[in-house]
């Protein structure tokens, strides 16, 4: 008999729905090469346009931009940072403005730019607000691009990009605004059109799609001025801005993912938003801190341990077949003091004892009891452990 398992940790991966694995599976049986002249090609090539209309549509940006799918929010940061850094011959005082507490896929790229000779400006989000005063103080001739995330991954802030973007965009329309919406994307509004971003990140598999996709949403007035280039060369797909052979199965199950999505958006927020208030009282009744910023997505709670070091009562929690999360899923393999929490105002020994738990529409009230119960004993029995 197989054990239930209590997921938990929705915003490093999210379990495909079935309509999303469906359009995978008949992608693999109905195949063809966009790029191929004969007809499989050309139908696999109009099979990849509407999905972009479906990615489009989550975005309400009413086909005024161009998608490029990628194969995930990681690479889609990469070209916006680095592509839209590099179109144009740069000075060496040229300037990129991102958050303290982006996710690793913007601050690598922005510490590689760095190495480079050009200046970096990290905005503060102290308590989970990005800090408009330090951004409009802070605006420089000499500034390029500024990428600032959408939702933070870790402690589901939601930052007031659009604002700040619109700022910017008053000192110069010329600079590249780009957000990291991954963990935006189906689970608060979007507008591509009222953001006042050039370049939305997002990813399939944090909607219940599959992994292996995601897109770059980028405005017509960005590519008509040529303000983004390729970062990597080869065949010219998609408008010899990423080149290589579509993902054709990837993309049409996160096209799938976006419809279920976008016609699911307010029953599902609602769920998420029902069940975080749930777990949020539940949580008040353990020693623990929740780490809440004032403004929240629907699907992220972060709370510190006493004294207890998440990765402890992750391997606790994990062999009861419940699963959370001790941060960025994409940095477990190069361990550290997380960033994000350090921004967000914790000392670098309650980051350590912080865990995230992230919530799908699919999760319940009865699962959140569980998860209570088992945390609670593992605080007991692990501070006992310590003395």
């Amino acid at each position: 008999m197989i054990e239930r398992e209590y997921y938990f940790d929705n915003s490093a991966t999210t379990k495909i729905s079935a309509k999303a694995l469906k359009a995978v599976n008949d992608a693999y049986e109905n195949f063809g090469n966009p790029s191929s002249l004969h007809k499989k090609g050309a139908d696999a090539a109009k099979r990849i346009r509407s999905a972009s209309i479906s990615v489009a549509k989550l975005l309400n940006s009413d086909g005024k931009g161009s998608i490029v799918f990628t194969s995930g929010g990681t690479e889609a940061n990469n070209i916006a940072i680095l592509g839209g850094f590099y179109s144009k011959k740069r000075k060496c005082d040229d300037t990129v403005m991102i958050t303290d507490s982006e996710h690793a896929s913007v601050e690598m790229p922005a510490q590689k730019l760095e190495k480079e000779g050009y200046k970096i400006i990290r905005v503060p989000t102290k308590g989970g607000k990005l800090d408009i005063d330090f951004v409009r103080e802070n605006l420089t001739p000499s500034l390029v691009l500024a990428s600032f995330m959408s939702v933070n991954n870790e402690t589901g802030a939601v930052y007031n990009v659009s604002e700040a973007f619109s700022i910017i965009k008053r000192f110069d329309p010329n600079i590249i605004t780009h957000t990291d919406a991954v963990q935006a994307f189906g689970k608060i509004k979007l507008d591509a059109g009222r953001m006042n971003a050039d370049m939305i990140s997002v990813s399939s598999h944090k909607i219940c799609g599959p992994m292996g996709a995601g897109a770059l949403y980028i405005s017509k007035e960005t590519v008509r001025a040529k303000r983004i280039s390729p970062i990597f060369f080869g065949g010219g797909q998609q408008n010899d801005l990423r080149s290589g052979t579509e993902n054709l199965p990837a993309i049409l199950g996160f096209a799938a993912a976006c419809d279920e999505a976008y016609l699911s958006f307010k029953s599902n927020t609602d769920t998420m938003y029902d069940v975080r208030a749930y777990l949020t009282e539940r949580l008040s009744e353990l020693n623990v801190k929740i780490n809440s910023p004032v403004s929240f997505a629907p699907h992220i709670v972060n709370i510190t341990l006493p004294g207890i070091k998440s990765e402890v009562m992750l391997h606790f929690l994990s062999a009861k077949n419940i699963y959370i999360s001790g941060g960025s899923a994409c940095s477990s393999n190069h361990p550290a003091i997380s960033r994000a929490l350090k921004a967000f105002g914790l000392s670098d020994f309650d980051a350590d004892c912080s865990v995230r738990i992230s919530l799908s529409y699919l999760n319940t009230k009865d699962e959140v009891d569980f998860l209570i119960d088992n945390l609670s004993d593992g605080i007991s029995s692990l501070i006992k452990r310590k003395r």
